[in-house]
């Protein structure tokens, strides 16, 4: 996995230098420099949305406690500090945040299950914030004939979706230990149990469709409340957009970001798709581009101190286990 990731980072970081040497530096650089200080606030924006979608996952504990806000917005950051910036294929944000919210001393099978469901209706949310730029993109361009194949094939992707709330609700986490535990035996006995646990909270949590139907419209706030940083980041670099048009970018960028999840960060991909994306909203490639490096400017504002702090957390519990006990 690590050798792939590094693969498609090395394409990725391929196709940013050429994006960069093709469109020039220049117009790249005047656009961050009028700017200026502004980035910095239209990063440190993201911290809305990112409580938003907190908020939008402690909707979804529904045995035992759930975390308080703050908690869940610490467990947020450092999920998306991961995800956005290591080759862990956009998993590996969850893992660090189950084990940051069971380190705190919540139940396992409550957590795990949230989580599961929130990366389930994240899928929902996502899919219709990216159906809403592209019913956005129909409204502003001639030529609907590409936008159109592009919803029908988005429209391909709902019976996956249903097939995953299925496969939930009908205990495959249980089956799977089952299967496992039939294989080889009575030592897995205990992982039979914790499937059986966790399915049964999972199937606790879409027995409320009050708290899954809130979550999914959480989401798609958080999704919205996130264009602000497109929004502001224009605005400071002398290019405003009215916010349809934000919204527009965002929800399609953010989908070009997250059908590219081999390539670490996006590296590449994300800048190609704002250069695109721009186009059709009148911007220059050059500031196109200088919108796409404000997200990289946002990931090491925002993101790079939640690694540090997750790795400073991670050494500090390694370093706990291993003190001999008095």
């Amino acid at each position: 996995m690590i050798r792939w990731a590094s693969l498609f980072g090395l394409i990725g970081a391929a196709l940013l230098t050429g994006i960069l040497v093709y469109e020039g530096i220049g117009p790249v650089t005047a656009a961050l420099e009028t700017a200026g200080v502004g980035l910095i606030w239209a990063s440190l924006f993201h911290v809305v949305p990112m409580v938003v979608m907190a908020i939008a996952w402690r909707v979804l504990f529904v045995a035992g406690p759930a975390p308080s806000l703050l908690q869940m917005t610490y467990s947020v950051w450092l999920r998306e500090s991961v995800n956005g910036l290591l080759p862990v294929a956009r998993i590996g944000g969850e893992v660090v945040s189950y084990r940051v919210l069971t380190r705190m001393g919540y139940r396992p099978t409550p957590v795990a299950a949230s989580l599961i469901s929130d990366i389930t209706l994240t899928l929902v949310s996502q899919f219709l914030f990216t159906v809403a730029g592209l019913v956005l993109l129909l409204l502003r361009i001639d030529d609907t004939a590409v936008v159109w194949r592009v919803i029908f094939g988005l429209l391909a992707f709902l019976p996956m979706v249903a097939g995953l709330f299925a496969i939930q609700r009908m205990g495959i986490v249980n089956m799977g230990a089952r299967l496992v535990g039939a294989l080889f035996g009575d030592r897995w006995a205990d992982l039979v149990g914790n499937a059986a646990r966790l399915d049964r909270v999972l199937r606790l949590v879409y027995r409320r469709p009050g708290r899954v139907l809130s979550s999914i419209g959480w989401q798609l706030i958080g999704w919205t409340v996130g264009t602000g940083e497109i929004y502001l980041a224009l605005q400071f670099m002398g290019h405003p957009v009215d916010l349809y048009d934000a919204v527009l970018l965002e929800s399609l960028a953010q989908a070009i970001s997250s059908a590219a999840f081999v390539v670490p960060g996006a590296v590449g991909v994300q800048e190609g798709g704002f250069i695109l994306l721009g186009a059709m909203l009148g911007l220059d490639p050059g500031t196109a581009l200088a919108v796409a490096i404000a997200r990289r400017i946002r990931d090491a504002i925002i993101f790079l101190p939640g690694l540090i702090v997750w790795q400073i957390a991670e050494a500090h519990k390694l370093v706990t286990r291993r003190q001999p006990a008095e």
